[in-house]
């Protein structure tokens, strides 16, 4: 059964830590004079305060410090809710978003680093609250329970019941065998990337604020920007290349540079997934330009290289972020794009998507029954790089991308009742529930969810989460065994 008052304990403890991260952009607003958003952020600490307040008043001394698997798929999930609904408030207190719905899509989408937005208008509002927004996709990108684990003590529960339900991807290396130094470790690298694409950005020309917004929703592959016309704002060919090659690093799995830290170059470069994921990437981009090319989208080659290579790294790797309106494009590399809108980016990288190692051992898989056509009495392995899957391994990736499809379809079914056309209920649920950002129809690069009514914005962000956790997380919740003693 579910250790109530630990749980909620940890929860509160959480989003008071939250609560203290949101101090940056409070003080923005006092500094700018931005007294709106200042009144925003004093709500918003003030209920936080109080939420915190009662419970943990109310949980002192928990009967049991007994924490299972179960405990921590209901602490993740609720930790993500609970973050998301305190976080909505100085969007909506502000007025700088109409109704609460929307400010919670947006903080929801924030968090997730789904970068979905029901905002048409962008440069109008509160630099301090879109500092915040951008904030909350930097935090999302390597999770904010496996932060709490990072960089606050365990208070006597195991942090890897916490990390093991919020990490995205079917792995969850430990890069030690302290869970709390694997957390402070990965918190190092994502921290150590986020400094280098700052100075490189301030190198370009571009001002602190651009630099450090731009930075926190690359490299948690999110897609929030401070232009209403996204990275195409910077009008930069330097600022596209740098971008660009820090979604790259971002859609990789984290563990890596670990490994590649510690001298185990030989094992990152045998890595199957990361030569999937490079030889997918390098693959679509090389075609979409060549094709551009010869089609004259672009006048030279270089220039469609430039906008090909970021636009193809940007659906991959789930960021969302654009350079020009590829709804123009030919139709042959817009299918391009939507076929890697589906893939992903690597596990253990801060990327959505159904992951390129699933993609990788579905495929195989479905060789693996072929030959068992072929030769039914024949022994046959179903191998990724080295490692030969499991029965357990291929069963769960079986599931899960099944499971993927059924719920984005759903989703899609849902979102049709609003009176939208059937490709935007498709892009739009395939869009949340894979943490992508932007897509096609309405919800293309010059389009936004500000015409859902409210009911739908709540759909889409259950959709996000539900994404953002890899389903199971959350969908346990809802099964008569959670809850049975």
């Amino acid at each position: 059964m579910v250790n109530w008052k630990l749980d909620l304990r940890l929860i509160a403890l959480i989003e008071l830590f939250i609560g203290a991260l949101m101090g940056v952009p409070t003080i923005m607003a006092a500094f700018l004079g931005e007294s709106d958003a200042l009144f925003g952020f004093g709500v918003t600490y003030l209920a936080t305060t109080l939420f915190c307040a009662a419970i943990l008043i109310g949980t002192d001394k928990p009967a049991t410090k007994n924490f299972h698997a179960r405990d921590g798929f209901f602490v993740v999930t609720l930790t993500w809710i609970a973050a998301t609904a305190f976080s909505a408030l100085p969007l909506y207190v502000s007025r700088s978003l109409p109704d609460y719905p929307s400010a919670f899509f947006e903080m929801m989408s924030g968090f997730t680093t789904t970068g979905a937005t029901t905002l048409s208008e962008i440069e109008s509002l509160p630099r301090s609250i879109l500092f915040w927004r951008s904030q909350t996709n930097w935090l999302g990108g390597m999770g904010i329970v496996v932060l709490f684990v990072a960089l606050l003590p365990a208070l006597g529960v195991t942090g890897t019941m916490l990390v093991g339900a919020e990490s995205v991807g079917p792995t969850k290396d430990k890069l030690t065998p302290k869970i709390k130094t694997s957390a402070l470790l990965l918190w190092t690298i994502y921290v150590g990337f986020s400094i280098m694409q700052i100075i490189l950005l301030l190198l370009g020309g571009l001002s602190p604020y651009d630099a450090i917004t731009i930075t926190f929703s690359t490299m948690s592959t999110a897609g929030f920007s401070t232009m209403n016309n996204s990275i195409a704002g910077f009008e930069s060919s330097y600022v596209d290349i740098v971008v660009t090659v820090f979604m790259v690093i971002s859609g990789v799995n984290f563990a890596l540079y670990w490994r590649l830290f510690v001298g185990k170059a030989k094992s990152v470069f045998r890595d199957a997934e990361l030569r999937a994921y490079l030889g997918i990437l390098g693959t679509s981009i090389i075609v979409s330009a060549a094709y551009m090319t010869i089609s004259k989208t672009f006048p030279t080659f270089w220039t469609s290289l430039r906008y090909s290579a970021f636009q193809n790294t940007s659906m991959l790797t789930t960021t969302g972020f654009t350079t020009t309106n590829y709804e123009t494009w030919p139709a042959f590399t817009q299918m391009i794009l939507f076929f890697l809108f589906f893939i992903g980016g690597s596990a253990g990288s801060t990327a959505g998507g159904i992951k390129v190692v699933r993609v990788v051992a579905f495929f195989k898989l479905a060789r693996y029954q072929l030959k068992k056509r072929v030769h039914p009495k024949g022994v046959f392995q179903v191998r990724l790089g080295q490692t030969v899957l499991t029965s357990d391994v291929i069963n769960a990736i079986a599931t899960f991308v099944g499971m993927y499809i059924f719920t984005g379809l759903l989703g899609a079914l849902v979102l049709s009742f609003s009176g939208t056309d059937l490709l935007t209920s498709l892009q739009a649920s395939f869009l949340c529930l894979g943490n992508v950002g932007v897509g096609f129809a309405k919800v293309g690069p010059q389009g936004d969810f500000g015409f859902f009514p409210s009911f739908y914005k709540w759909v889409c962000s259950f959709l996000m989460l539900v994404g953002r956790l890899e389903l199971f997380t959350v969908y346990v919740l809802f099964t008569k065994t959670f809850w049975k003693r």
